[in-house]
């Protein structure tokens, strides 16, 4: 293992770097909860698009969207593999997924929600971890439009509350439905 890798691996105080606006943020890497729900969702996306043209990627890979924003989304989706370069994807992925945490919840719904919209993300999910809900935007001409909220449904609150939607329909495929159960499956904190 290079020594630079072993530093970074060994290095308590690591933080992912992001462009937005110009301004450079620093954010401390994902706690156990945050990366469960990542890998479930950058899962269930890789299994279903085996053989398709889009692709799913991971947190840990930058997304160019202009000299002002580099961006690392917790999971995205691209579709048009001429975007895909060797040092990160070029322009506005297909979905993107942002999982909440005190340190980048502020941006997650201002600046980078703004960004992504500006871009041209189709569709823009922000994962509270809390409370176990999922907000899922579509973009239109008038920018992101919140198609719904959906939840885990909870037997304690299960009497004459409305019910959230349970299943995501994801919109750049047919046949791509996510349970939100699954999202939080084995979900430790």
């Amino acid at each position: 293992m290079p020594a630079a890798l072993a530093i970074a691996i060994e290095d308590e105080d690591y933080c992912r770097e992001e462009v937005i606006d110009g301004e450079y943020m620093m954010a401390p890497a994902p706690g156990e909860g945050h990366n469960s729900v990542m890998t479930n969702i950058l899962v269930m996306f890789s299994n279903y698009l085996k053989g398709k043209p889009c692709r799913a990627y991971g947190d840990n890979i930058d997304v160019f969207l202009d000299e002002n924003n580099r961006f690392q989304p917790d999971v995205s989706i691209v579709c048009d593999r001429s975007k895909i370069k060797a040092n990160g994807i070029h322009g506005a992925p297909d979905l993107v997924v942002e999982i909440l945490s005190l340190s980048t919840a502020k941006n997650d719904r201002g600046k980078k929600f703004k960004a992504y919209e500006r871009f041209g993300v189709k569709e823009y999910w922000i994962v509270d971890t809390v409370t176990r809900r999922v907000e899922v935007y579509h973009n239109s001409p008038e920018g992101f439009v919140l198609d719904n909220v959906y939840a885990v449904k909870d037997p304690v609150l299960d009497f004459d509350v409305e019910k959230p939607p349970t299943e995501i329909k994801v919109s750049l495929y047919e046949d791509l439905i996510v349970d939100v159960k699954d999202i939080f499956y084995d979900m430790m904190w």
